[in-house]
């Protein structure tokens, strides 16, 4: 895949202080990459180095072929911030048409842009009523003009409930099938688990782990926990037969190494006549998260 961003050895440091130390990462055509990291861990710093706010000390930044900041960067480069902030006197549709013409384009694609965030029953409202969620689709909406190459998102789905967090990943994929690269910064693990291809950790301006979910579970070797529910009168006979077992009030708990889930698991299946059911449970993201972030002391 072509890579759209490209970042290699970067260093930043405020007063004496290393925001960022040797940072290297890419984002290709299509993909969607998730960037990871406790407040103060350097992802804003990072991303005002993407955009060209802020100059790097050392390294080299690549966005769509060009310097950060530089007229061709930001053609093809859209942000949205955490908190979205809007002329409240405006309407919806009187702030994306503005947004339009600063791009060149005709702000007779507002309602369209609008409709795509599901805002088009609100679009003549004034954005002074708005709930943060509305102000945040018209963020939204905003970073859809002039169809980017590299979308930069902070915290996106800050304020969106969950229907509107739904909409707004599935239309994440649909600028990823069209060969948009994504970069987004979240809290929310449980959502980027499942709705992005990979995931950077940022600890301490270093950065720690990087990868798909399945490379990072194999780098942390976190167990995999498998809980059993045993039937009527058979929880002492499954105790015998798994010693490694340790016994709670729903049933049977056991955990494993992921390269011994399989051989694990088949030694249960035997047990099968005397089981009810099995939840197995690999690491999660917040898991996985929590461990590289231990490891770098932080």
């Amino acid at each position: 895949m072509t890579s759209t961003l490209t970042i290699s050895a970067l260093t930043k440091t405020f007063d004496g202080a290393k925001a960022l130390s040797d940072v290297s990462l890419h984002v290709a055509a299509g993909e969607r990459v998730a960037l990871l990291g406790h407040n103060g861990a350097g992802k804003s710093t990072l991303m005002k180095i993407i955009l060209g706010l802020i100059a790097a000390d050392a390294g080299s930044v690549s966005v769509c072929g060009a310097a950060p900041g530089s007229a061709q960067a930001r053609a093809a480069v859209a942000y949205l911030p955490e908190n979205a902030a809007f002329h409240p006197a405006l309407t919806g549709l009187e702030q994306i048409s503005h947004y339009l013409r600063l791009r060149g384009e005709s702000a007779g694609k507002a309602m369209e842009f609008l409709d795509r965030v599901g805002l088009g029953h609100a679009a003549k409202r004034r954005i002074g009523t708005y709930s943060k969620g509305m102000r945040q689709r018209v963020g939204l909406a905003q970073t859809l003009i002039g169809a980017p190459k590299l979308l930069v998102l902070d915290e996106p789905t800050s304020g969106l409930d969950p229907v509107s967090r739904r909409d707004f990943y599935s239309l994440l994929d649909g600028l990823a099938a069209d060969g948009a690269a994504i970069l987004l910064s979240s809290h929310a693990l449980t959502e980027v688990e499942a709705r992005t291809d990979r995931l950077l950790i940022l600890s301490g301006g270093r950065m720690v782990a990087q990868g798909t979910l399945a490379d990072l579970r194999r780098e942390a070797a976190l167990p995999v926990v498998m809980n059993l529910t045993a039937r009527n009168g058979y929880t002492s006979d499954l105790m015998a037969a798994l010693p490694a077992a340790i016994q709670f009030a729903e049933g049977l708990r056991i955990s494993c190494r992921q390269q011994d889930k399989l051989a694990t698991l088949a030694q249960i299946a035997v047990l099968e006549s005397k089981i009810a059911d099995i939840d197995v449970m690999p690491p999660s993201l917040e898991d996985i998260y929590s461990h590289f972030s231990r490891r770098d002391g932080q």
